[in-house]
């Protein structure tokens, strides 16, 4: 099928790039220990280049990039996404002295990123925040909780937000400026006034961190912030303004979620209709059963609509339109509802065979829960799009 309006060079580069993944990300993937970091492939995503052409490339090509990654191996995907959303704010907002140090790191597959939002009584809502931000002297300490962190506690550096206090800049001056943002974030609620972000090495004394067992095996932990000092070197942008580097953050990476969930789809549904064409039942293939056909024919239909909404969003994203959030919010509801649903119906179609161990499709029913919930639950996404629509 045709998609979107894809030119023939990154229709190329896709094929490519998914030819790569299952040739050399994939067995590196298989070799890495359920739950922890895979240094070695992220090692290798970075000698690809593809690291780096994350934070180079448009947000259309992000999705592409991920939505290729994700149809071959979602380990690759998901250390590349990873990467970029711990990262993405050193690039918006950070000092010349933050990128020098970090970026090529990163880029190279050396330093693992993480992004450390979510805490105990505050994941969707990240205005909630609590992590405290106490002024000491000329900088912070760090006291509180982070769970649900994606590399932690195995990440090198974190993009922490913590709550500083609307004004409360120790230094009495504005903090350093950030980078220009490439798309409009939400002006922050009252919540998240006082939110400033910093990035904090992982061996800051006082911080801790332990794994947490998760559905599908991911390097996710919780972090323990006991009196960490941070100091104004450590600011990402400006003090009281990181909720709106972690939305602009966020507005970026909602619809290449969406992207990592049409590839997961798309996967499913490639597998089925493999599946479906060889297998017999009734004297002839599933696939002249009129009941798979259209089932089938649903899953199709449902990813197609999924990655136009994506690519739509990417591509208002990359030309600076008044509505990237709404679009944002609706790329990454629809296209990982979509995955669950196609998913589940490829499982259906397949099966028992689908529900061993080392099926893929078994490895794709685990890894297509997470998304509805991480970076905005479905829920949330749907109360975005609402508050856009009512202005």
């Amino acid at each position: 099928m045709s998609v979107f309006s894809l030119d023939p060079v990154r229709t190329a580069w896709c094929a490519e790039l998914r030819a790569l993944t299952a040739r050399r990300l994939r067995p590196l993937a298989e070799r890495g220990e359920p739950g922890r970091v895979n240094r070695l492939l992220v090692a290798e995503l970075g000698r690809l280049g593809l690291l780096e052409r994350m934070f180079t490339s448009s947000a259309l090509d992000l999705c592409l990039l991920r939505e290729s990654l994700a149809q071959e191996c979602t380990e690759a995907e998901t250390a590349l996404a990873l990467q970029g959303l711990g990262t993405y704010p050193v690039v918006l907002a950070g000092t010349e002295r933050q990128r020098d140090r970090w970026l090529p790191e990163v880029c190279a597959g050396r330093a693992v990123a993480a992004f450390a939002l979510s805490e105990p009584g505050a994941g969707s809502d990240a205005a909630a925040l609590a992590l405290r931000a106490a002024p000491d002297g000329g900088g912070w300490r760090l006291t509180g909780e982070k769970r649900w962190i994606s590399n932690a506690p195995e990440a090198d550096f974190y993009t922490v937000f913590a709550r500083t206090g609307e004004g409360a800049d120790p230094g009495g001056a504005p903090a350093h400026g950030t980078a220009p943002a490439p798309a409009p974030a939400p002006a922050p609620r009252s919540g998240a006034r006082g939110v400033t972000a910093f990035l904090v090495p992982a061996d800051r004394p006082g911080l801790t961190g332990s794994p947490l067992e998760m559905l599908s095996p991911h390097p996710v932990g919780a972090l323990a912030f006991d009196a960490v000092p941070v100091t104004r070197e450590d600011v990402l942008g400006e003090v009281g303004r990181g909720f709106r580097t972690a939305m602009t953050t966020l507005n970026l990476f909602r619809p290449s979620v969406g992207a990592f969930a049409v590839g997961m789809a798309q996967a499913a549904l490639d597998a089925t209709l493999e599946h479906t064409a060889t297998r017999t039942a009734f004297g002839g293939p599933l696939k002249d059963l009129q009941s798979v056909a259209h089932q089938v024919a649903e899953m199709a239909t449902r990813i197609e609509a999924a990655r136009l909404l994506v690519y739509a969003a990417a591509c208002a994203y990359d030309t600076g339109a008044p509505d990237v959030p709404a679009r944002s919010a609706m790329a990454k509801l629809y296209a990982t509802e979509t995955a669950q649903y196609v998913v589940d119906a490829a499982v259906q179609l397949h099966g028992a065979r689908a529900l061993q161990r080392g099926h893929p499709l078994e490895h794709l029913y685990r890894e297509v829960r997470a998304p509805r919930i991480y970076e905005g639950a479905t829920e949330v996404q749907r109360t975005i799009i609402a508050k856009e629509l009512y202005g």
